[in-house]
């Protein structure tokens, strides 16, 4: 096992989401299954947490210093951490079954968001793209969406399927918005982790954080596998680049996954751990539409 530290000793149900404030340096992640969105303020070591009610599956930052989230009742925005949510657009799925997961927005600020089909036996996530007030569907055929990322030129759009073991690629139109000529990027085996959230760094690797397979994966643009490393909890949700230089690799965890007798082994499961890594990372997008 690594030591990798626990810099953020959550205990969160399920962390997901982690983005980097460049600009304030913090550190924001949601944790989904607790309604909670977090604030870590790196430089005065200050943690503050706004719950909801009801389960906010990501957001991303706006230019104009506050937030776009997906919940699982439609997309809403909010000016500062805690003020009023305002819609944005309201969900017309079944949100029984249905609610928002994975999800940034692209190098024109528009906001890309994915949907989970919770009973996962049918292709009914869908990934969104919201921009101008306006909805369109670029991707009909998840079971949980994950894994959106794009590659430093923007001409490459990544998207995984957890369940199903998958991340596909894309051709991104970044002046349109246009996806096209999906194609399989890379496949895991079943039982040795499945493709949660990641992050492409400034070479254009690829960083997957593998759900119930105790580790983060770095993979070439060709979709190789580059390096391993193992994560203190058999859980890792997402990974997010940041910290001054765009060096350190943030990476969430899920606590309410593990058992009891595994939570002796990965106590701080649920937190949020951090790693040196060689190549930055890229500076998150904000919605700007």
């Amino acid at each position: 096992m690594t030591n990798l530290p626990c810099v953020i000793d959550a205990k969160a149900k399920l962390a997901e989401c982690p983005r980097w404030d460049e600009i304030n340096e913090c550190l924001y992640f949601v944790d989904i299954d607790s309604f909670e969105l977090h604030a870590f303020d790196t430089k005065n070591n200050r943690h503050d947490i706004r719950k909801f009610d009801e389960a906010i599956g990501c957001f991303s930052l706006t230019e104009k210093g506050g937030f776009i989230a997906a919940f699982r009742s439609g997309v809403y925005t909010f000016d500062s951490f805690n003020a009023e949510l305002k819609p944005y657009w309201l969900a017309d799925y079944d949100q029984t079954t249905t609610r928002f997961n994975d999800g940034r927005c692209d190098y024109k600020g528009r906001f890309l968001a994915g949907t989970m089909y919770s009973t996962k036996d049918a292709f009914k996530g869908a990934l969104h793209q919201f921009s101008n007030g306006e909805n369109k569907v670029l991707d009909q055929a998840a079971w949980t969406s994950n894994g959106l990322a794009f590659s430093p030129d923007g001409k490459t759009m990544y998207y995984s399927d957890t369940p199903n073991h998958v991340v596909y690629q894309f051709d991104y139109n970044m002046e349109t918005g246009e996806a096209s000529n999906k194609r399989d990027f890379i496949r895991f085996p079943h039982g040795n982790g499945r493709p949660d959230g990641a992050a492409v760094d400034s070479e254009g690797n690829y960083w997957s954080a593998l759900y119930q397979g105790q580790r983060i994966v770095k993979i070439s643009p060709q979709g190789n596998i580059l390096e391993e490393y193992p994560v203190p909890a058999i859980y890792p949700t997402m990974v997010a680049f940041g910290g001054k230089d765009m060096k350190t690799l943030f990476i969430s965890t899920c606590r309410g996954a593990h058992t009891e007798e595994e939570l002796k082994d990965y106590p701080q499961a649920g937190g949020i751990f951090a790693m040196d890594v060689t190549t930055p990372g890229l500076i998150e997008a904000r919605f700007d539409q």
